[in-house]
């Protein structure tokens, strides 16, 4: 079973269940007389959005007034035209201000307490949801997700006008792999990657013993292949008490990054609760490295 999370991330597959759900599609496939061959790209397909994919439909409320955050709400288009939702907040006009590229679960909303905490140190932040979480249309996919986050640029940048050396990219988990896709596309002042692996093959390996369950994937999320091209500074930021991404592999993103980079190891947190268990330590890192990044 998918290791459950009230907030935050999830295990990206279980190889007993993958076995289970291809097994099925062939006998249904035999049974009506198909060839089996002909549902693979259909069952690669599925397989993303069962075991990569997590999102979690919207829950209408008044997140402004429950969060007690200036929400903005932003509809906006990615690079391929595909219409998203996200909240926009502003510390100030001149202020860094912090793309955020979430994890494989939830939605913009299991998110507020840790936007309203970056808010408080001084940050504007732009987090969105990727094609299919929360409010945003259509299906998530590895591509459509770079997609995502070129749109979220490109409204930062050419409609609220912000220059990108203000801009600092943040992703956490499997948004680690798009903010590195998106640093490749576009310039920024830093990069933050939090709970990162290297790929969907890496962690797929730790966990199964080395068995090839990313065969049955199409999502590769190859952050490790980005990292030797970016120059621009990068925080790495791990929990060592992670079960669902082990500090082993965010020390191999660590190690492929190209310098400026530094590693933050949090002792005792784990994949969901980084930035509550680092507490001010953790924040003060943050604004430490977004200043020094803005400043080199």
């Amino acid at each position: 079973m998918l290791a459950k999370f009230p907030v935050g991330d999830k295990v990206i597959c279980t190889p007993r269940s993958i076995v289970r759900y291809v097994e099925n599609r062939l006998s249904s496939s035999r049974m009506f007389g198909y060839s089996p061959a002909s549902h693979v790209v259909d069952i690669v397909s599925i397989l993303d959005q069962f075991f990569v994919y997590h999102p979690e439909p919207w829950q209408d409320r008044d997140w402004a007034r429950l969060s007690g955050l200036p929400l903005e709400e932003v509809w906006f288009q990615a690079a391929d035209g595909a219409r998203l939702f996200g909240w926009y907040v502003e510390a100030q006009a001149d202020r860094p201000a912090i793309l955020w590229c979430h994890g494989n679960a939830g939605n913009v909303i299991h998110r507020l307490e840790n936007l309203k905490l970056l808010y408080q140190i001084g940050l504007s932040v732009f987090l969105f949801d990727y094609r299919g979480y929360g409010r945003s249309q259509g299906r998530p996919s590895e591509e459509g997700l770079y997609q995502d986050a070129l749109g979220a640029h490109d409204y930062l940048t050419r409609t609220r006008m912000i220059r990108p050396e203000r801009i600092v990219f943040f992703g956490r988990s499997l948004g680690a792999a798009v903010a590195g896709e998106l640093a490749v596309q576009k310039p920024a002042a830093g990069l933050i990657l939090e709970s990162s692996f290297p790929s969907i093959e890496a962690v797929a390996k730790f966990h199964y013993g080395g068995l090839p369950v990313h065969w049955l994937l199409g999502a590769d999320f190859t952050l490790i292949d980005r990292l030797p091209q970016l120059s621009l500074p990068k925080l790495i930021i791990h929990g060592d008490k992670d079960d669902i991404i082990p500090i082993e592999l965010g020390r191999q993103v660590f190690e492929a990054a190209k310098p400026p980079k530094s590693f933050y190891v949090i002792p005792g947190a784990d994949h969901n609760n980084t930035y509550q268990v680092g507490g001010t330590a953790y924040f003060r890192r943050w604004a430490e490295f977004v200043q020094a990044a803005l400043q080199s």
